[in-house]
């Protein structure tokens, strides 16, 4: 039995929930988000709340019953609230800049790098060394922050490069004479 499964998820006013067979609609403020459960699971809509169960006490029910109602709750923050990251860059001359649909940055290479902004994703830069990125969708905020992490990634040694906001990064000793 699945201790976070069994849990049923509350819907807050102004989001719309809505189940048709496998697939999970979640609309609301924010944005619209969309699922399909697998084959094995049943959710339920009654009186403001969303229930998961599995459809037979198989191995594979059990095992995505808990992770399935964590990805429609996720869907219905998002739709509430949105998520957000945060990313800074340090180094001299690295900077970043949004220009319409895209994010422009110069991080050391001999080019600039212009990053499309995906549909969903908002990208704010309030100043030239930080990167905000937003939307309804946790698993593509996150995915578009690691992306242009990935472009210059911090490095131990001087620390420069693109890096999460509450990131550490362990700084190594230089050579030694």
């Amino acid at each position: 039995m699945s201790r976070i499964g069994n849990k049923p998820i509350a819907i807050p006013a102004g989001v719309n929930v809505e189940v048709s067979g496998q697939k999970v609609a979640v609309s609301g403020k924010k944005g619209k988000a969309e699922m399909v459960l697998v084959g094995d699971l049943l959710a339920k809509v009654d009186k403001g709340v969303v229930s998961v169960a599995p459809k037979q006490d198989t191995k594979r029910a059990r095992m995505m019953w808990g992770m399935s109602r964590t990805l429609i709750n996720n869907m219905i923050n998002g739709a509430v609230n949105g998520y957000t990251v945060d990313l800074e860059i340090n180094g001299v001359g690295y900077r970043a800049a949004v220009a319409g649909k895209t994010l422009n940055l110069q991080l050391g290479f001999s080019h600039e790098i212009a990053y499309a902004i995906p549909a969903g994703i908002e990208i704010k830069c309030e100043k030239p060394t930080t990167i905000r990125v937003s939307g309804a969708d946790k698993h593509l905020v996150g995915q578009v922050a690691a992306e242009i992490r990935a472009y210059r990634g911090p490095e131990p040694y001087k620390g420069k490069g693109i890096k999460y906001a509450d990131e550490v990064i362990h700084r190594k000793e230089g050579k030694k004479k």
